[in-house]
């Protein structure tokens, strides 16, 4: 399903006015790749950096193309653990935050 440009704007201008926001996409992303839901994360990811940085910043911090980086998190990307791990420590480098697991 595409998502329309209101709500994509919508998403933009929270992420940008709301530092919680941007930090809850960035921890629901890691734990829907904690629980198998690859689907939901490369989405959640996908919004944050058009929400926030872009993929041009984020290639320069990954040392990936950024067409590279969007194929990944597209809706058919398959991104290797390397690569997605390189993304989400270059998003959360930048948000200034640390992410932690614990067991419920």
């Amino acid at each position: 399903m595409a998502l329309t440009r209101e709500f994509k704007e919508t998403i933009k201008e929270r992420a940008q006015s709301d530092p919680d926001f941007r930090i809850g996409l960035l921890t629901e992303a890691a734990e829907c790749l904690l629980n198998d839901e690859v689907g939901v994360a490369k989405t959640l990811l996908r919004d944050y950096v058009n929400a926030t940085l872009g993929f041009q910043k984020l290639a320069s911090l990954t040392d990936k193309k950024p067409a590279s980086l969007m194929r990944m998190l597209s809706e058919k990307g398959n991104p290797s653990l390397d690569n997605i791990s390189k993304v989400i420590v270059s998003l959360r480098q930048h948000e200034g935050v640390e992410l932690h697991v614990s067991a419920e």
